[in-house]
């Protein structure tokens, strides 16, 4: 067989994907040997990269659904912390309330505003279970209108989190939407939130006024037995961490439980979502407590916590499927 030495002006690059490179000091065999040589080539490049596609489509054939769709936070001390002083201001102001307003006795309202929240969710339920009928927006106004939200600053780094969170996010509060509105708008967190959920979402705002004194004058009882939820009267006020409430937040903003995460600072709110369903976060406190499947000191603390939730964005299917639209077939 006859070596013919290959011309130096092989060596531009074709066009054709048959075209076998050669070294300056190569020797040209006949035209057929090459031939085949490229066909061989250009069949194991498509072969693997036809596996990889494959094997691309098999991974988009069994990316799992995420795990959360949702995330629904509280607000008060578990979007800012407790040292902030807003919580300890709140007490204050609704005992004045029960003192100015509803006349109970200055020496009995710390015990009863205590219990009442306990056992109720919130003082406002509690006082209205037992017979005491009020204006809801009067009672907000004296209770939060009068909070120290200038103790309140931006805060950067969360709203960056929230922001970059691949997963739709709700607010889930039992205050009053006007207060919700300023703690967000103060803390710089507007419009990381796909709505709000408040008191006026699942209450009425204007409050009982029953003029059945007699009625409400058998409910007004401050002793242990009637304060308990339990085995007391029932509240007219849909609250946390009733499961009416959860219910009808679920329903107003299409929330699968299954598929959700709920952050709170309530151990007892805490509880009830679980209960109902939900994945749980206890917010203030690195001790997980019956009821929490996680525990975070401060919600700063969610990304080391929990890394899958910026993981899930890149799961998705759509982001599989983009990969394989852009592989190519190179000879």
């Amino acid at each position: 067989m006859l070596l013919f030495p290959c011309p130096y002006s092989l060596y531009k690059r074709p066009s054709s994907p048959l075209f076998i490179y050669l070294s300056p000091t190569a020797y040209l065999y006949p035209f057929h040997i090459y031939i085949f040589q490229g066909l061989f080539a250009f069949h194991c490049s498509y072969s693997c990269s036809l596996a990889e596609i494959m094997e691309n489509e098999n991974q988009y054939q069994h990316v799992a659904a995420p795990k959360y769709d949702c995330l629904l936070f509280d607000v008060d001390d578990t979007l800012y912390p407790l040292s902030s002083g807003l919580s300890k201001a709140c007490t204050t102001n609704i005992q004045e309330f029960m003192v100015e307003k509803l006349g109970i006795e200055l020496d009995k309202v710390s015990e009863i505003n205590r219990v009442l929240y306990r056992n109720y969710g919130t003082s406002m339920a509690g006082l209205r279970a037992i017979g005491y009928n009020f204006d809801y927006d009067e009672y907000h106004s004296f209770v939060h209108g009068r909070l120290p939200y200038e103790n309140l600053k931006p805060d950067y780094v969360l709203r960056n989190l929230f922001l970059s969170l691949p997963i739709r996010k709700v607010i889930f509060s039992n205050g009053d939407e006007v207060h919700v509105a300023k703690v967000l708008k103060k803390l710089g967190l507007e419009g990381c939130f796909e709505r709000v959920i408040s008191f006026d979402t699942l209450n009425s705002t204007n409050g009982s006024h029953s003029s059945d004194d007699e009625e409400s004058s058998k409910l007004r009882d401050t002793s242990a037995e009637i304060l308990d939820a339990n085995s007391g009267p029932s509240t007219p006020i849909i609250c946390k961490p009733f499961k009416n409430a959860f219910e009808q937040a679920f329903k107003i903003a299409n929330i699968n439980p299954q598929k959700t995460l709920f952050f709170d600072d309530s151990i007892r709110n805490i509880q009830s979502g679980k209960e109902i369903g939900l994945r749980t976060v206890l917010v203030g406190t690195s001790h997980r407590t019956n009821g929490a499947d996680y525990a975070l000191e401060s919600i700063h603390n969610i990304r080391e916590a929990l890394p899958e939730l910026w993981e899930s964005d890149a799961k998705k299917p759509e982001s599989v499927k983009l990969a394989i639209q852009k592989t190519s077939v190179m000879a």
